[in-house]
């Protein structure tokens, strides 16, 4: 008797220690099915980390299928998914598994292929005018090697927003074959240069389109070969991670959202785990002027966003509250060239916020002519531990996402879902960078165990949303002694 799709995907997390297992996404709204089980190239490895990736995100319930021929012909088993991640290169499925598969589409259930699935089933007409370019005779690679992405249409819920994969690390397929006038629109091209024995054109990596009534989506990236461990490099970058999670979403929902919930709600996964919302979406209520007052003068609610124009005048908005150990989960905007930032355990020991609190930098690292790795970018703890240069960062005017979590004085940052640096300031490390820094001139610095959460106005007009913290229980298991 074949594996459940479940069971399946356990086996396959199994058969890689280095692979954690899915986040629990009871709650998440899309159910995703990985269609794998067979491929030249390594989906033992690669389908347990779309797996990981997909889930981590919060937006899917996420099963895997190892059998497709056997379990795609099964009665009504294809109507529990919103979306369908095609990681396989094998064997035909056989009449039944097609038609449901076709029917699926029909229905308008999503579709992802993901690299060397575009180079299955040769002529079975529906899947590849469904693909559109495909592996076919004639199209080829270079060698393994660091490329860079570029995002031509940014006028997609996909691609919106989204900075070019500068030096990803990855095959590119060159002369992939649009198949039976397929009509796709291409969103990212690279140049396969000659250099590294590619064709001197340029070669699309990211396209999508509609086929019956499915939304597709496909990009030729994510080559993992067997037995090549360096070749991990290209599932590893973050930004490629990203780019799978905003396509899978799309071909599921017609959309790309930057979390699970809305806008300034919770889910019912996260109110169960203890989040609460810092920001009602309407008011400033729980914040407050540095050392007491009302909210500065220049920090306002404008649609359900907190907002401050800039100028410098008005000051940072501080909450009411103090606050230990936690997870501070936030969104924030920046306008261009915009700097800004959020401290955490800010006393009114010193004469300013930053006196105290160590800061997670929000800012515009473009119009600033920061390199995505410098300790003074979007993500860093700034001045102190700068985030790792595939980071992923949205462009000025899109929506990014921020956490903070502090634990003793171990803290990390995520930026967009991915985490960027992590550093513990009671460590001699930590100790060392700091006193190398100007922090050591405020001997107040990254020392109370307790303090407040501040918003920074430092001059410029930045937006924020959905902000929401956890508090890490004194007694949790783990926790670092006081």
């Amino acid at each position: 008797m074949p594996a459940t799709p479940r069971t399946a995907l356990a086996a396959a997390l199994a058969l890689t220690a280095s692979c954690a297992p899915p986040l629990d996404a009871a709650e998440a709204p899309w159910r995703a099915l990985i269609v794998s089980g067979a491929n030249n190239h390594d989906w033992r490895w690669t389908t347990p980390r779309l797996s990981e990736r997909l889930e981590a995100s919060g937006k899917f319930r996420v099963e895997a299928t190892f059998d497709p021929a056997t379990d795609l012909a099964n009665d009504g088993f294809l109507e529990r998914f919103d979306v369908l991640v095609l990681d396989y290169n094998g064997p035909r499925w056989g009449e039944a598994a097609e038609r449901a598969f076709l029917a699926a589409l029909d229905r308008g259930t999503g579709v992802a292929v993901i690299h060397a699935a575009n180079n299955a089933f040769p002529g079975w007409v529906e899947f590849e005018t469904m693909v559109g370019h495909l592996w076919r005779e004639g199209t080829g690679h270079g060698r393994f090697h660091a490329f860079d992405v570029t995002f031509d249409d940014r006028d997609h819920p996909i691609t919106r927003g989204m900075e070019d994969l500068v030096g990803h690390p990855d095959e590119l397929y060159h002369r992939l074959v649009l198949m039976h006038d397929a009509e796709k629109r291409v969103l990212a091209t690279a140049l396969s240069s000659t250099e590294s024995g590619g064709t001197g054109a340029r070669e699309p990596m990211l396209t999508v389109g509609t086929y019956r009534g499915a939304r597709v989506f496909h990009t030729p990236l994510g080559h993992v070969w067997k037995g090549q461990p360096a070749t991990h490099a290209s599932f590893e970058d973050d930004r490629f991670a990203d780019l799978v999670v905003r396509g899978v979403e799309w071909a599921a929902s017609g959309d790309v959202t930057t979390q699970a919930a809305p806008p300034n709600a919770l889910s019912a996964a996260e109110r169960a785990d203890g989040w609460r919302l810092l920001f009602d979406g309407e008011t400033l209520a729980g914040f407050g002027a540095f050392r007491g007052g009302p909210p500065p003068e220049g920090w306002r609610v404008e649609d359900g966003q907190i907002v401050v124009r800039g100028g410098g005048a008005g000051g940072d908005l501080v909450t009411e509250e103090t606050f230990g150990d936690f997870e501070l989960d936030f969104e924030f905007l920046v306008t261009p060239g915009a700097n800004s930032g959020v401290m955490i355990r800010v006393t009114e020991d010193g004469e300013e916020t930053y006196h105290s609190g160590p800061e997670f930098q929000v800012l515009d690292d473009v119009g600033h002519g920061l390199a995505a790795d410098a300790p003074h970018s979007v993500g860093a703890l700034y001045a102190l531990a700068a985030p790792k240069p595939t980071k992923v960062r949205r462009l000025p005017g899109t929506w990014n996402r921020g956490r903070i979590r502090v634990e003793g004085w171990a803290i990390t940052h995520s930026l967009n879902g991915f985490p960027v640096c992590s550093l513990d300031l009671a460590s001699e490390e930590g100790r060392r960078l700091v006193a190398a820094s100007k922090f050591a001139e405020w001997p107040v610095f990254a020392k109370a165990r307790e303090g407040a959460i501040v918003l920074q106005d430092h001059g410029n007009e930045v937006r924020f949303r959905s902000v929401k913290i956890r508090e890490i229980d004194a007694a949790r298991p783990g926790k670092s002694p006081r």
